[in-house]
């Protein structure tokens, strides 16, 4: 059931990093606070499809 999903960053729509879920526990989109290179800092990345 787990699935590889992309995050992107809400700031600039980058699409920064590849991780994975397990769609039956988590069946909302996931959001994380990640580093984005391009704005050097932290932002909120959420899952894209």
């Amino acid at each position: 059931m787990r699935v590889k999903i992309t995050l992107a960053c809400t700031e600039t729509g980058d699409r920064n990093y590849i991780t994975t879920k397990n769609k039956r526990t988590n069946p909302d989109r996931l959001e994380l606070k990640k580093y984005s290179p391009r704005l050097k800092r932290h932002t909120i990345h959420r899952e894209t499809k």
